[in-house]
């Protein structure tokens, strides 16, 4: 049985208006890999919206091959690889060992989900023992007495431990918080503070700052003039205006082509109502979704014609790409190169990239 159906729409999709703009490598610089034990708390974790595990409960490797295998046939594609560390009684031990493994047998890159009360010193044990180039930090890992409104980047990102990659040179993969996302002051004012303080750290903002509306950008990118060295990821984003800005503002050399697998397996397609992002799905497909503000079911021929999230974050990005005048050639870096540039520089100079 397959593990999820591609239909012909699907097919003249990738075929039409994507393939034609893919390199034939490509590096996903932000997926998670993890096996259901791993992440008992996944879509019942405070904190955080749970549409996302009606997608997939877990993505053994196996799992992610066959999805690009489905998704971009022709294409070869290396995943930048972490777990699924939700709450601190996950098993993130369990998850950040599986993640090792299946990074060794196949010579790709990963990133330590990294809980923030560790010490230096431990953290630096387990980056070394275990061929990381750096971190995956998550806000609900923040200390639990935090509301969730005021949690803060250094809150689950520690200083102590952007010390440690300041020095090795390593990735921090940053999914910042705060209901305000990518134009929240004191977001930015952080984000600017690691660049400052951290210079060596390769900081990757995940998701584009979580700017999935366009009312969520502000005035963001005119603050983050100053910065020349964070990079921005596309997971799980469809949203053209967003894209358009963070190519007009930073280029696409600091930009990367990321996905999030396994939700964005999901079909749907998103919308802005009101400043905030719905991701219209097929009715029954992922369950009631009555009860979730970010859900909303639909039938007939529009919900039969929903492609996956991943084909309309690609969609949408290539429609930006046109719209600020880049070509094929110019763009083709976000598939590939600047992921590449960034994993070698991070210590990953002997992986299949």
């Amino acid at each position: 049985m397959a593990l999820f159906d591609v239909f012909e729409h699907d097919r003249e999709i990738y075929r039409a208006e994507i393939a034609p703009w893919l390199p034939d490598r490509l590096i996903d610089a932000h997926v998670h890999v993890w096996r259901q034990a791993h992440c008992a708390s996944f879509g019942r974790a405070g904190r955080l919206v749970r549409w996302p595990a009606r997608v997939a409960g877990e993505n053994p490797v196996e799992d992610l091959e066959e999805t690009y295998r489905l998704l971009f046939p022709g294409k070869r594609v290396t995943p930048l690889l972490f777990g699924m560390v939700l709450q601190p009684s996950d098993d993130h031990e369990a998850g950040n060992a599986y993640v090792r493994d299946v990074a060794r047998a196949r010579r790709w890159p990963a990133l330590l989900f990294a809980l923030p009360e560790w010490a230096g010193a431990d953290l630096e044990r387990r980056l070394r023992e275990g061929g990381f180039l750096g971190i995956k930090v998550y806000l609900s890992l923040s200390p639990p007495a935090i509301p969730q409104k005021e949690i803060r980047i250094f809150d689950f990102l520690p200083p102590h431990h952007l010390d440690l990659l300041d020095r090795l040179g390593g990735i921090a993969m940053l999914h910042i918080p705060r209901d305000g996302r990518l134009r929240d002051p004191l977001n930015l004012a952080q984000m600017l503070e690691i660049e400052r303080r951290w210079p060596n750290v390769k900081l990757i903002i995940a998701h584009v700052g979580r700017a999935y509306v366009p009312e969520d950008l502000g005035d963001a990118f005119e603050k983050l003039a100053a910065a020349k060295n964070m990079v921005f990821d596309v997971s799980a984003n469809t949203c053209r205006e967003v894209f358009v800005a963070l190519l007009r503002a930073v280029g696409p050399e600091r930009v990367l082509f990321a996905s999030d697998l396994p939700i964005v397996r999901m079909r749907m397609r998103r919308i802005a109502e009101n400043g905030r992002y719905v991701n219209l799905v097929p009715k029954g497909m992922y369950g009631d979704v009555s009860d979730d503000p970010n859900m909303r079911a639909v039938e007939g021929p529009e919900a039969a014609r929903f492609t996956f999230f991943l084909y309309e974050e690609l969609r949408n990005l290539i429609a930006a790409a046109r719209e600020v005048g880049l070509s094929r050639e110019q763009l083709a870096p976000v598939f590939h190169a600047n992921a590449a540039r960034l994993i070698r520089a991070a210590g990953g100079r002997d992986l299949d990239l």
